[in-house]
């Protein structure tokens, strides 16, 4: 793998190795128990890793034509910047996007999303195996609301992704 897709993937695993720990000894119960009108730690987790699926899909498909793909350029680098702060900032709520709420799969225990989890990465890594260093600028990822950026900036929504959502999960840990 590319050594900059490799920063980036060591990134996410940590941050997802974080979030399992937190969540190890969950109960089913516990996972799943939510306030009125709030996800459950259990929602919030398979939201991330439907988003994760979506992306393999969409950046596979991609990778078939990407010496046809267009670069990147300063273009998505500010607009990457607006997706940043717009995911740090915690009183900014977003609707997630129809096409991930219609395809997010509901995991019931701690055993099925590490599962599903482990899958979907084991996935992205064999994907970005097949990207290399003259095609790390090619827009292959596409968010919903952003538009198409290239790999690098489609690992790092992602990162910033978990990030907007760990405060709900550790709000939610902390009302066990």
């Amino acid at each position: 793998m590319n050594t900059q897709l490799q920063k980036q993937f060591d990134k996410l695993e940590a941050q997802r190795a974080h979030l399992l720990g937190l969540i190890s000894s969950l109960s089913s119960e516990q996972l799943n128990a939510h306030p009125e009108g709030k996800w459950s730690i259990a929602q919030i987790l398979s939201h991330l890793i439907s988003s994760e699926q979506l992306t393999v899909k969409y950046v596979n498909k991609k990778i078939l034509g990407i010496k046809e793909s267009p670069n990147t350029g300063i273009i998505e680098e500010l607009i990457m910047i607006v997706v940043i702060v717009s995911q740090r900032l915690p009183f900014l709520k977003f609707k997630a996007p129809r096409v991930l709420a219609e395809n997010t799969t509901s995991y019931q225990t701690v055993e099925e999303l590490i599962k599903a989890w482990d899958l979907v990465r084991s996935a992205l890594k064999e994907t970005l195996v097949l990207i290399h260093g003259d095609e790390l600028k090619r827009k292959v990822y596409k968010h919903p609301v952003a538009g198409k950026l290239n790999i690098q900036q489609g690992l790092i929504f992602l990162r910033e992704h978990t990030h907007h959502h760990t405060p709900q999960i550790k709000n939610l840990l902390r009302q066990k």
